[in-house]
């Protein structure tokens, strides 16, 4: 990774997120209201809530889809297009959304899983479609940045840490713990990334970086508390690459992270992205994930898909 370029190719990798099958079937919209202003869509388990927030969307900035995934067939294109038709754009290129997650229930714990893209001045400035939402996407559901406890970090590409920080350095969210594995902010620091003084430094120099080992529990699992929210390495996409599951021991939701970027991952988890860390291990960590999906017929949670929850049968 280049320290002198916020926009090096392996700083700004977009991190879509994924897993692949051999067929999918996208979550009914039924006949529900619609959300509120903020919310793209709202799944639960049992008494937790999971939301997906929009902060940004938007083509994809480094190349074409055949670049960005060159042994993609054209049975695999037909396939992602029937899965998320809105990645497919008139003049050929890659629409994709920028997607956080909020995860609230008893006692009123609200989780925040990625923090978007940014403000203008962020580190994914130069390539993404800034500024961001994510604040007032918070604020239409009645969350204010103080009223978060816990923001997960899946991994730490600019598109996935721009509301961590301010461009000053000051914490978006003042009394919340930045989850982050401990691999993943070694990589980044071995590297000389640019991301290190932009918000790894700020946030542990007011002692809200915590550094994970693992596979962690989160919260929950405790007294009659049958949900428990557990941060789970997946690494390939970045060295500490996780995501996080959301599970009441009958249903699952997994926040996928960047283990998926586009829906041709989805259908063929053995496509190659142009821009993983360690690409044969982002395919073993792809197809591990989505057995484990698939054997549980848990939903997943994604970042960049036009359609963030999908079932993998």
């Amino acid at each position: 990774m280049n320290h002198a370029h916020l926009i090096d190719r392996r700083t700004l990798l977009l991190a879509t997120g994924t897993a692949g099958a051999s067929a999918l079937t996208h979550a009914a919209a039924g006949a529900a209201p619609p959300p509120p202003r903020g919310v793209v869509a709202t799944r639960h388990v049992g008494a937790v809530e999971v939301m997906c927030l929009l902060d940004a969307a938007g083509p994809f900035g480094l190349g074409t889809p055949d670049e960005a995934f060159p042994d993609a067939t054209d049975a695999d294109w037909a396939a992602a297009r029937a899965v998320d038709p809105e990645a497919f754009t008139a003049d050929g290129q890659w629409h994709l959304n920028f997607q956080c997650f909020v995860i609230t229930g008893p006692g009123s714990r609200v989780t925040l899983v990625d923090t978007g893209v940014g403000p203008a001045g962020s580190p994914a400035s130069g390539w993404a479609p800034v500024p961001g939402r994510l604040p007032q996407a918070l604020a239409d559901i009645g969350i204010e940045v103080s009223d978060v406890d816990l923001v997960v970090q899946t991994h730490l590409h600019s598109d996935h840490v721009g509301w961590a920080v301010h461009p000053n350095g000051d914490p978006v969210f003042p009394r919340a713990r930045y989850v982050v594995q401990h691999t993943e902010v070694a990589a980044l620091e071995a590297a000389g990334s640019a991301l290190v003084p932009y918000v790894v430094e700020p946030l542990r120099a007011t002692g809200q970086l915590h550094e994970v080992h693992g596979r962690t529990q989160l919260a929950g699992g405790h007294g009659r508390t049958r949900h428990r929210v557990t941060a789970v390495p997946t690494p390939g996409h970045t060295p500490g690459h996780q995501s996080l599951v959301v599970s009441d021991g009958a249903t699952d939701i997994v926040v996928t992270g960047d283990v998926l970027v586009h829906a041709v991952q989805l259908v063929n988890p053995d496509v190659s992205y142009a821009f993983e860390d360690d690409d044969a291990r982002a395919r073993g960590t792809r197809r591990k994930l989505l057995h484990r999906a698939r054997r549980r017929g848990a939903l997943l949670a994604t970042a960049h898909l036009n359609r963030p929850f999908v079932n993998v049968v």
